[in-house]
Parts: structure tokens; sequence; C-alpha cells
């Protein structure tokens, strides 16, 4: 861990545990107690209000606040989709424990850190090494809304060459999937990460007509389940 790391987790154990004695201090962070000493004087000299009482232990002085958390981008986007991820895998209540403290950590958030582009990440459980290879290709033309030109061979060996707008990756279990909006055929298709042999940036515009986006696709995609589970309930009467 970095000094700079454990002057802030420092700081942070101070602030909720306060008062607290230099020993625990230096268990709860795994360093020596000298350390400890080095440290609070580090923090002094840069004007964070920590002042120690003997017998007691070190606080915060009342009126200091901690300044907002920042984040890169990247952080953000791992932070948001681990939600996701939890939020699908596990029981309900740890998945709203997990949205209760994504909502806490963005309220310490600088604003115009949160991009609207971040959130069309979405998961449905544990990511696998094997798809991989795209992926950051298809994040980054999420959040620019830039078009890509893939090569893409189905699961029967045709091969098609298509230039698509992707809005949102999801995993199902064993596969990366991204939804995407077709140029070539107008509408909203799916498409295995794992079969896209080539993928690229390119210059095609954005359609006139287009009034897409990932909230309008997913709301496709529910539509097509609700055709496809009164088909199947059919046919089973």
């Amino acid at each position: 861990m970095r000094k700079a790391d454990r002057l802030f987790q420092l700081v942070n154990l101070i602030r909720v545990h306060q008062p607290i004695s230099a020993d625990r201090l230096a268990s709860r962070i795994g360093v020596s107690v000298r350390s400890i000493y080095r440290y609070i004087d580090d923090l002094s000299l840069s004007g964070i209000p920590i002042y120690g009482t003997a017998g007691v232990g070190y606080a915060l002085d009342a009126d200091y606040e901690m300044p907002a958390l920042t984040l890169t981008r990247l952080e953000l986007n791992a932070l948001m989709l681990g939600v996701e991820m939890l939020t699908a895998s596990a029981d309900n209540d740890l998945g709203a424990a997990a949205r209760t403290l994504l909502s806490k950590v963005s309220a310490t958030i600088v604003h115009h850190q949160i991009e609207p582009g971040l959130a069309k990440v979405r998961a449905l459980g544990a990511v696998p090494p094997a798809t991989r290879r795209h992926l950051a290709t298809l994040r980054k033309a999420i959040e620019g809304t830039q078009a890509l030109s893939m090569t893409y061979t189905r699961l029967d060996g045709v091969v098609s060459h298509r230039v698509v707008f992707a809005l949102g990756l999801f995993y199902w279990g064993g596969k990366w999937t991204v939804g995407c909006w077709c140029c070539a055929r107008e509408g909203y298709r799916d498409f295995r990460v794992d079969r896209i042999t080539a993928l690229a940036a390119s210059q095609q515009p954005l359609p006139d007509k287009a009034a897409f986006d990932l909230q309008a696709y997913m709301r496709h995609q529910a539509n097509q389940w609700k055709l496809l589970t009164a088909t199947d309930t059919t046919l089973s009467v």
C-alpha cells in the first residue's frame, strides 16, 4: 500500500473511531506504532487538524470535513460494474446493500465525475478472462457514441461485416454480449463478444431518424421477451 493510501486510511479511521489510540491504529493499518507517530506528524504538517490526548488517543477537530472523494473514470466504472454484478448474483438483501453503498459513495463524489456513459455498462455475473478481447473498445465506443465496424462470425460459421452503435455490455453466466443498433438491419441486434473477429472505429454518423439508446434497447428486449414467453405459453397449452 502506498504511503498516500495509508495516510488517507489513517484519517478515515480517526474520523470514524475517534478517539483512537496509536496502538489500535497501527494494528488496523498493519504498520508499527512508530510509523503511526510519523504519519500523524506528516498529516499535522499538511494542515489536517489532528490532536492527541495522552491515555485517550487521537481525534480530529470537530469542524473538519473530509475532502470530496475523487475517483478516476475507470475506478468509478469498476465500482458501478461491481455493484451491478453483486446485485444480479447475490441475494436480495446483499444486492440492496450494494446499491445503498453505491448511493453513499456517489453522494461524496464530485458531480462532474459522474458521466452518463459509465452507467451503460451492465453485468449479470462475473467477468470471464476469455471474453475480454474487445471489451475496452466496446466500452469506449458506448461512452462516446462511436460507430464501430465489426466482423462477426455466427455459430453456423457465416461471417458478416456490419457497422453498429454499441449500447450496452451484458454478461450471461458464461458469455459477454453487446446490445447494438445495427445500421444495416436498422434495428437492435445482440452479438456475442467472443465471436467478434475484428472491431474498429467507424466514421459512420448517427442516422437522422435514430432515437435509440440503452433504455430504448432494454424496452425492446423486454417486449421481445414478453412475446417469446407468450408464444411458449400458447404452445404449451
